[in-house]
């Protein structure tokens, strides 16, 4: 067999498959456009689904595609076995009502055994059992011996999901040989064993399966084929486990040079190895695609795995934050295919830097208590871990359940989940609601999935605010209907509109529709997961029928402070590029009539300073009266020109480039300004972090500007009134005020601690001798230093005591615990009393034997909190 690499079988796929009539397409994003049904992307066909239901007219009958795919559902297995990964990338071709199996179970063999070199006689077939119709192209046509060609039952070769479109499918096996069997006399296809390696599975989707169970012929079936590229490569490497094709054995080296270990030395560090070797490409690709580290969602997956593989390179011995070094080898193997890798490379690099860096000041502490709890639970002769335990060390210390289990599992221990699950339903809540149960297609199946992908709106309003059109439907009460009367509301798709739908951060537009005999008052218009435009609104005048012509009279006021933010938007994000640097991007917008909202790839938070020249810089850009010109284009000559694209998002051949002056150009559908001067003044309103690594400015412009400032200047003028003083002297005024109220505030601190320290020599004379400790409790309005330094001379007086104070000042509750050498030797821990201690006041906390500090949250809980401090010392020293 000749040898081939990753990128080079890549290429060779989608290369033939071009030859045969297919175009290709780039991998879409993980995160799945309009498909509630998924978390991320898990499959070649997934982000194609649209074009197999005929909810969407595909820019090809034929298309191929190098997909990026993740899959988490067996992660407790990768790295233990040869095939499991988390990240993969799917080849595939698929045909919409165009070819079916007599074109495509050749061009398959072609392509093993002609384009690949696959020995004939190492190859074999597996069909559905009834689908003679595979056979005979198999054996016939293609020349597949009989003996080669296993028929099997539904389980393994009949695709289907529910109801919808469903069928038949084969597969091609490689033969590795006897001796990577199991050499029992029943090994064959479909053996556990590593004999026979399936690597392409081709679907034959011709039936419509209905809800009592029958399967109807569709009039035009489709192809939808899957072959794992990491796969394929172990077989033309001739390597016997997907770690060891080219690209990942250049990362799984890149782990052991960092961990300063060799591979293959020791089973239990090899799969630490592995572990971290494929999960830096999920976490690579998932930061690339947009996905940022959080509590929920996508969110919540890449946290896990870069959590868990951060755990496994503490089990290596490798110390502080190390991941984001192995991002360069991951993005050198794939950033000529996905040059978001390439341009997002810093970016990359910090997110996982950050949040590895986040974990590593929090998985010290959290590991410490879970050997705690290990070692209580060892003590006991218990195995598992109470509930709220495991909550608390993922709400405290950021470790996600599943690394807790798995450092359990390895103490032969496990954890009470249904306790964790009541401890997470409110999280759990919220990350149920990012991702819905749906039908086939993973959306909704409202009225407008019914309909035909043929109905679609021209949007005819860039250059003016009224059109011509005709009603296509109209939509009441959720169902379609042929007329609508004065009082209803409706919803209405038009062959024509000059209403923008709210797509790309922009709002729908709000207007009047009318018609002969009725009128429409357009509320808002937005899109259908299947790209529908629906005007959505109330009948204010007489009655509307399907068919009947209509003006479309959009709200011209509005729509200009909508261009006016807009434009203002692309302004904003080429002068952040300019001011803090090229590896800013869009992370999401709101383009409204009122404000504008940016959201943009930035670590840190803007000074003052930079705020400044970013905003000075737009409004120059304003003043020196900018043409603003559309251009419409290939997207390859777009990306030529250099114009600003969303690598996620997913755009049509043909694309529209706002170019402002020679300053910005980027791809964009929205409605914007002719001129800058148009847009009269930007504001920025505020600056603040939204995600890890994200930022948001919101500004206004225009009009929205003016009354911006009106109501600053407003505002200094109420302060100057209250401060008894001029608007250009506040500065001064408040200036004196705030000296005046700290040296108060001394004043104050003073006293306490005076009167706190007189409190001392009544304390330790009211101290309880309980077993031999002296125990002091008591709870002061003083700040926590204060309360440490008052815990300090406390200690000094007695020899063997143990100090337990709260702090109450201004309403937030804090405790420390300190205790003496000679009190910790008999067996006090402050850390584990204040833990107690801080829960019956809300809090949580820890710390060393000997010095130890918690917060709280019920201020009227704190007397109750102290007084069960002597029962925990009697109950310790028993």
């Amino acid at each position: 067999m000749n040898y081939m690499g990753v990128n080079e079988i890549r290429e060779k796929y989608l290369s033939f498959f071009e030859s045969k009539g297919h175009l290709r397409l780039p991998s879409f994003s993980l995160i799945p456009k309009n498909d509630k049904s998924l978390l991320l992307i898990n499959a070649g066909m997934a982000p194609l689904k649209p074009y197999f239901t005929g909810q969407e007219i595909p820019p090809s009958k034929r298309i191929t595609t190098c997909q990026k795919c993740i899959r988490t559902g067996d992660i407790e297995r990768v790295g233990k076995t040869a095939r499991h990964a988390t990240f993969f990338e799917m080849l595939g071709n698929f045909s919409f009502g165009d070819y079916f199996k007599e074109e495509v179970i050749p061009w398959a063999w072609e392509f093993v055994t002609e384009v690949l070199k696959l020995p004939k006689e190492r190859l074999w077939i597996t069909i559905y059992e009834d689908d003679d119709e595979a056979f005979e192209i198999w054996n016939k046509k293609v020349g597949v011996p009989a003996e080669r060609i296993v028929r099997m039952g539904k389980e393994d070769n009949f695709w289907e999901i529910g109801v919808g479109p469903c069928g038949p499918c084969s597969e091609i096996y490689f033969d590795r040989g006897e001796d990577k069997g199991c050499r029992k006399p029943t090994c064959g296809i479909g053996c556990d064993c590593d004999r026979f390696v399936e690597f392409w599975n081709l679907v034959f989707t011709q039936f419509d399966k209905d809800e009592e169970g029958n399967y109807h012929r569709l009039e035009n079936p489709n192809i939808d084929t899957g072959m794992g590229l990491e796969r394929i490569a172990t077989i033309m490497q001739g390597v016997d486990s997907i770690f060891e094709i080219d690209t990942m054995k250049n990362i799984l080296n890149k782990v052991c040079e960092i961990a300063n270990y060799k591979y293959g030395t020791d089973e239990k560090k090899d799969v630490s190895v592995r572990v971290i070797t494929d999960h830096i490409r999920s976490v690579v690709f998932m930061v690339s695609d947009g996905v940022l580290p959080s509590n929920e969602g996508r969110g919540y997956v890449l946290r896990r795995l870069l959590r868990r593989a951060a755990r496994h390179g503490k089990l290596l011995g490798i110390n502080g934050a190390f991941l984001w070094e192995i991002c360069d080898v991951v993005i050198e193997n794939s950033k000529d295919v996905y040059k978001e890798l390439e341009e997002k490379r810093e970016y990359i690099k910090r997110i996982i830097k950050v949040e590895e860096e986040r974990f590593d000041e929090t998985i010290d502490q959290g590991m410490n208590i879970l050997e705690e709890y290990i070692a209580e639970l060892k003590k006991e002769n218990k195995n598992i871990l109470d509930g709220e335990k495991a909550f608390k060390l993922y709400d405290t210390y950021g470790f996600p359940i599943e690394l807790t289990l798995e450092i359990l599992q390895e103490n032969g221990m496990g954890v009470d989940i249904d306790g964790f699950n009541k401890e997470m339903e409110i999280q759990k809540e919220r990350a149920r609601s990012a991702r819905e149960e749906t039908n086939y297609m993973g959306t909704d199946m409202d009225v407008y999935m019914t309909l035909p992908a043929e109905i679609n709106t021209v949007f005819d309003g860039y250059n003016n605010t009224i059109s011509k059109g005709k009603i296509l439907v109209i939509v009441k009460d959720g169902n379609i209907v042929d007329f609508a009367n004065e009082g209803d509301n409706v919803e209405l798709i038009l062959d024509r509109t000059s209403f923008y739908a709210e797509m790309g951060g922009q709002v729908g537009d709000t207007g009047i529709i009318e018609g002969e005999g009725f009128k429409v008052e357009v509320k808002d218009t937005k899109k259908t997961a299947n790209n529908k435009v629906i005007h959505i609104g109330k009948v204010i005048e007489g009655r509307l029928e399907k068919e009947k012509e209509v003006t479309t009279i959009v709200d011209k006021e509005r729509r200009m402070d909508i261009a006016r933010n807009h434009t203002a938007t692309h302004l904003l994000h080429k002068a952040l590029k300019d001011v803090l640097g090229n590896h800013v991007n869009q992370a999401g917008s709101l383009v409204a009539p009122d404000r504008l909202r940016f959201d943009f790839t930035h670590f840190d938070a803007l000074s003052t300073e930079d705020l400044k020249r970013v905003e000075d810089l737009v409004n120059s850009k304003i003043m020196e009266s900018l043409e603003v010109e559309t251009v419409e284009t290939t997207l390859d000559e777009a990306k030529k020109m250099g114009a600003t694209a969303l690598f996620d998002e997913k755009y049509a051949n043909i694309v529209r480039v706002v170019k402002v002056g020679d300053y910005s150009m980027e791809l964009c559908g929205g409605t914007h300004v002719l001129n800058t001067s148009v847009i009269g003044l930007f504001k920025i309103t505020s600056e603040g972090g939204v995600a890890s690594g994200v930022r948001r400015i919101e500004a206004v412009t225009g009009k929205n500007a003016l009354r911006y400032i009106e109501s600053l200047e407003n505002m200094l003028k109420d302060v100057a009134v209250i401060l008894k003083t001029n608007v250009k002297d506040i500065p001064r005024r408040v200036e004196v005020l705030v000296n005046e109220l700290k040296e108060k505030e001394r004043e104050i601190d003073a006293l306490k601690s005076k009167i706190a320290k007189d409190a001392a020599m009544n304390l330790i004379n009211e101290a309880k001798d309980v077993k031999g400790v002296k125990v002091i409790t008591a709870s002061f309005d003083l700040d926590m230093e204060a309360l440490r330094e008052l815990g300090d001379k406390l200690k000094e007086k007695l020899d063997t005591c143990l100090v337990v104070l709260a702090s109450t000042k201004d309403d937030k509750v804090g405790f420390v615990a300190m205790a003496t050498k000679n009190a910790v030797s008999k067996g006090i821990h402050a850390g584990n009393i204040i833990r107690e201690v801080a829960k019956i006041a809300g809090g949580g906390g820890g710390g060393r034997p000997d010095m130890a500090q918690a917060g709280g949250k019920d201020k009227s809980k704190v007397k109750e909190a102290l007084d069960t401090v002597y029962a925990l010392v009697e109950q310790i020293l028993s």
